[in-house]
């Protein structure tokens, strides 16, 4: 495994998307739990884009406009949902109240959703991955697995990194009810402008 490996995925990691976004409005609005809960489920949801990426399945969905795009329009339409059910929540943060298992189970399944419905990551691990591994060697599935295994697990500890720092964030912002306001609005249009982003994405 190369240095440049690491240094790319850590940058690819760290850069604010969808899962990002997800992972910090949770662990800002409903507490540490619910974003550690958020990244398992984010890095979860990038596993069968790994998956198609080592087996070439993702080369298939690249090729067919048809699943693409079907891919592609269910992952706009719930980025909207998100947008919405955030515009609408009114609550204040959930500083200091415990998230039920069924609350966080719900958490980390929209997580996983989130990423699985976004087809561009497929395209991306398609280019990314091969990469870093040779082709030609007898071992190149066992890299691609072991390099898709580093990436999740880095994956999930800056997720959990993002989500903990929001909630260490939400104590001070959560004493005025306006900014708490303010702040899920700002969350809901970023959701809304990454779905529309996505429905524009080309293969």
């Amino acid at each position: 495994m190369s240095p440049e490996f690491l240094l790319t995925a850590f940058v690819v990691v760290v850069m604010p998307g969808t899962g990002v976004l997800y992972t910090v409005s949770n662990g800002l609005f409903r507490g540490g739990r619910a974003g550690v809960a958020a990244a398992c489920g984010c890095t979860l949801g990038i596993v069968p884009h790994l998956l198609a990426s080592v087996l070439g399945l993702a080369a298939l969905l690249h090729a067919s406009a048809v699943a693409f795009a079907t891919l592609k329009y269910a992952g706009v339409l719930y980025l909207l949902y998100l947008a919405w059910g955030m515009w609408r929540e009114t609550g204040s943060f959930a500083v200091g109240t415990p998230q039920s298992a069924a609350r966080l189970r719900s958490i980390a399944t929209k997580g996983i959703l989130v990423n699985i419905l976004n087809p561009k990551l497929s395209i991306f691990f398609l280019a990314f991955l091969p990469q870093f591994v040779d082709a030609a060697a007898p071992t190149a599935l066992r890299d691609m697995l072991l390099l898709s295994g580093v990436f999740m697990v880095m994956t999930l500890a800056v997720f959990i990194v993002y989500g903990l720092c929001a909630h260490a964030f939400s104590a001070s912002v959560a004493r005025a009810p306006r900014r708490v306001l303010w702040a899920r609005r700002s969350f809901a249009g970023l959701f809304a402008l990454l779905g529309i982003r996505l429905a524009f994405a080309e293969r």
